[in-house]
């Protein structure tokens, strides 16, 4: 069984590697693309026909770019679609998510102290509010509401804030801040997906045929690519939280995801403003630093009232009744419990690296996997083994882990 621990470890790490690849594609030829429509010279008479043009270097070349308001003269034969960066990053993404918060439920995403959900039910709630997210979003956007650009935008912020509230009343506060930015992701690929590019086949297809398009393709086409431009920068962050617990573990976690969707407004208005040759709005990075620093603020607060020890669910019960549990349990409160602690004694450390605690039976119970994963069959924990883990130790923590996902430690 450990194997399949090991496979499954992999399975992780090569979608999250595709994750990164695809997401890299597709936030960097959006951003490109912003900045090469706002860049646009338009104040040219073109003998081509073009709305604008603009001349760039790059890697030794020089390019000459030239942007159709509707269409050439004559529709090319080698047209270049700008599509599966977005599919991909997505569907990598939820498969990650699958992976790591519906196959491992238990760890990440079911929080008892927060709701007593099954894991059907986690489940259930996380893949359907992506889909009900996707469905508000998009009748928003094509009701009276879409018509008015900065009223709808208020209207999505004040959606996205309810619903990072929303998620941290039900699921881990890792879980709840990763979901948040897979429901802004979903609305971004949605918007690709589901709007710009049918649009824009639509386009083209009435400029093959010989037709005039009609100019509201293009106009819908236009308001959701400025949501995406403003949600890209959040969506980086919420998908970066779940490595800080200072984030995610805060009690104002929701707080905090709402002031990153501000700072995702500041950052991308100075850089927009200066693509488009609007001068440089420095008063942006201050905002942004006033928002940063109420985060960093937020993150330090402490909860209204002491938290109480947390129970293991009945889920885990089965690693701290199963055999070898009390050593496994002496050699990670004597090897571990140093650092991860709620309040760590190790010089240096002022909280738990990456919000692990393991100085509970509850807690090493919670995080057996990662326990097992790095200072069982690895030697990644404890960093350049300062606690001076033995083999005999390590090989205890992969018996007692083995034990139970082979079903024989109970």
């Amino acid at each position: 069984m450990g194997e399949a621990v090991v496979w499954m470890a992999w399975a992780e790490f090569a979608v999250r590697w595709l994750h990164v690849i695809t997401a890299i594609a597709w936030i960097g030829s959006s951003f490109y693309f912003i900045a090469l429509d706002l860049g646009l010279h338009r104040d040219r008479n073109l003998a081509s026909g073009a709305d604008g043009e603009e001349w760039q270097v790059h890697g030794g070349g020089f390019y000459h770019i030239q942007k159709y308001l509707v269409a050439p003269a004559q529709m090319p034969s080698d047209l270049v679609w700008f599509k599966w960066e977005s599919y991909w990053t997505w569907l990598s993404g939820f498969t990650l998510m699958v992976l790591v918060y519906y196959f491992g439920a238990e760890f990440y995403l079911i929080d008892v102290n927060v709701a007593e959900l099954a894991t059907w039910q986690a489940i259930a709630i996380s893949a359907g509010s992506l889909v009900l997210g996707w469905v508000l979003y998009d009748f928003l956007c094509k009701s009276k509401l879409g018509e008015n650009n900065t009223t709808l935008m208020l209207a999505l912020f004040v959606i996205l804030v309810a619903l990072a509230w929303g998620y941290t009343q039900v699921f881990t506060g890792r879980a709840a801040l990763l979901h948040l930015g897979a429901f802004t992701a979903t609305i971004m690929t949605g918007n690709v997906a589901m709007i710009i590019i049918p649009n824009q086949k639509i386009v083209v297809a009435d400029l093959i045929a010989g037709r005039t398009p009609d100019a509201k393709y293009g106009k819908i086409a236009k308001q959701r690519s400025t949501h995406n431009n403003y949600l890209t920068l959040p969506v980086i962050f919420l998908m970066l939280s779940n490595h800080y617990p200072l984030a995610f573990a805060s009690p104002y976690n929701w707080l905090i995801a709402a002031l990153v969707f501000l700072m995702g407004v500041t950052i991308r208005h100075f850089f927009n403003s200066m693509h488009a040759r609007k001068g440089r709005p420095w008063w942006t990075w201050a905002a942004t630093a006033v928002l940063f620093a109420l985060i960093v603020w937020l993150s330090s607060m402490p909860a209204g009232a002491p938290e109480e020890e947390k129970q293991a669910g009945n889920g885990l019960m089965r690693f701290t009744q199963a055999t070898g549990f009390e050593d496994v349990h002496d050699i990670v409160l004597g090897r571990c419990s140093m650092c991860h602690a709620a309040e760590p004694v190790w010089d240096g450390i002022l909280w738990a690296p990456k919000g692990v605690l393991l100085d509970t039976e509850a807690e090493i119970a919670r995080n057996a996997k990662g326990i097992y994963l790095q200072a069982g069959l690895t030697h990644a924990m404890p960093p350049g083994n300062l606690t001076w883990v033995e083999e005999e130790e390590r090989a205890a923590i992969r018996a007692w882990y083995d034990s139970v996902v082979s079903g024989s430690g109970s």
